[in-house]
């Protein structure tokens, strides 16, 4: 019986303590990966209707006609969630918005680099500058809002 006791603590602090490393045998955090990252990608054609973005974290917009709108999942039910959304059409002048679903009540987008959020659309053409119909942003849900930003290098 004693060593149950024993084996049982052991266990318990074990997972307290866990950390999982992926190509190293030293994590440093809950998880620490030392290699490359794949992660999945999801296109996305345009249609009449909104196209719901609601899979994927690599997500390439195909615009099949001029002002599609693209809309992300409301963010209270994915906090956390990230999303890699990059407009591949370079042949149909489209002015690509991204929505959150129905425009959800109390949902806004926040702009990386301010602290005021709107009850957007984000449009793929203006938010990083214009003048360039292939863009890349990064939507971030932090359970409540989206925050966007540019994804340079």
């Amino acid at each position: 019986m004693k060593q149950f006791f024993y084996v049982v603590a052991f266990m318990c602090t074990t997972m307290l303590y866990a950390q999982v490393g992926i190509g190293t045998n030293t994590p440093l955090s809950t998880l620490d990966l030392n290699g490359n990252l794949s992660v999945k990608h999801v296109a996305l054609t345009g249609a009449a209707a909104p196209t719901l973005i609601d899979d994927g974290v690599y997500i390439s917009l195909i615009p099949t006609a001029n002002d599609q709108e693209f809309q992300l999942p409301d963010p209270r039910s994915y906090p956390g969630r990230v999303y890699i959304i990059r407009n591949v059409q370079d042949t149909i002048n489209a002015d690509v918005t991204i929505d959150p679903t129905a425009l959800a009540a109390g949902v806004l987008f926040f702009a990386g680099d301010s602290s005021t959020g709107y009850a957007g659309p984000v449009d793929m053409d203006t938010a990083i500058g214009g003048g360039n119909r292939t863009k890349t942003l990064i939507f971030i849900s932090d359970g409540s809002n989206w925050t966007y930003g540019i994804l340079g290098f």
